[in-house]
């Protein structure tokens, strides 16, 4: 984050006796911020109007991330669509188009290189995290977008198993190439290019037991495509791509009740 110019500071409705035990308890040195009253969760129009008032959760956030920019005005927010998800930052600036450091896998397929990392090493149920496959097509060559019919369009293909929630991808935007001998114009990548898959590990109760005393998950998949250049078209590919993210359980200790 330093990185990118930016700091943290993270809100909630919590008092500040549970926040300091909580900060002792995991080592944060970020600053936690209490909202009394939930004050600022409410002027922000994001307080959680699923949670009845005679709860003692009452008064959280529908959690998400706002990003500011030096004057204090909001510039982008990431949203999740529950309170038992998190998008961890890392998932959140690579799909900013964020430079991580990362220990990456590099693959040399046909025709193009895939350099491959998952943005955590470690997640718990609920949490969202990413798979980034930055890919470089060889000289002349391009792939073709999503969504081009006729051709083989790039595409992560998720080998599913319990206790993984596979969600969605975002591509980049393509180019327009045009192939003259057919008199054809088709969304391409003929530059180097990032796919960012997103993960969660599942919240549900029924996926606890698949994830009973398991400490890392194994997630295996490709990446399908055909490449091309300005004459040939060659067969479609299949890369097999592969990650393992570790695992824990979540931290549901409090210092006290709320009042």
């Amino acid at each position: 984050m330093k990185r990118e110019g930016l700091g943290l500071v993270a809100v909630s409705y919590d008092p500040v006796p549970v926040l300091a035990d909580f900060s002792t308890r995991r080592g944060i040195t970020f600053p936690l911020l209490s909202d009394a009253g939930s004050a600022v969760i409410k002027q922000y129009g994001i307080l959680n109007t699923t949670v009845a008032p005679t709860s003692t959760n009452y008064g959280i956030p529908f959690p998400g991330t706002f990003f500011l920019d030096a004057n204090g005005a909001v510039t982008s927010r990431h949203f999740e669509t529950a309170y038992q998800e998190r998008d961890t930052i890392m998932s959140v600036l690579v799909k900013r188009g964020a430079k991580v450091a990362r220990p990456a896998t590099k693959i040399e397929a046909a025709h193009l290189t895939l350099t491959t990392y998952l943005t955590d090493d470690v997640a718990a149920p609920g949490t969202h995290f990413s798979a980034v496959v930055e890919v470089t097509p060889g000289a002349r060559i391009h792939v073709y977008a999503p969504g081009v019919a006729g051709y083989k369009p790039v595409a992560i293909d998720i080998h599913p198993q319990p206790g993984l929630v596979v969600r969605g991808a975002q591509y980049p935007a393509s180019e327009d190439y045009f192939f003259k001998p057919l008199n054809e114009h088709v969304a391409v990548y003929q530059r180097p290019f990032r796919v960012v898959q997103d993960f969660e590990i599942d919240p549900a109760p029924q996926a606890a037991e698949a994830l009973k005393d398991r400490r890392e998950m194994a997630i295996a998949g490709t990446f399908a495509y055909q490449a091309c250049d300005d004459k040939v078209c060659f067969t479609p590919q299949a890369a097999p791509l592969t990650w393992t993210i570790g695992l824990r359980g979540l931290d549901r200790e409090r210092v006290a009740p709320r009042p």
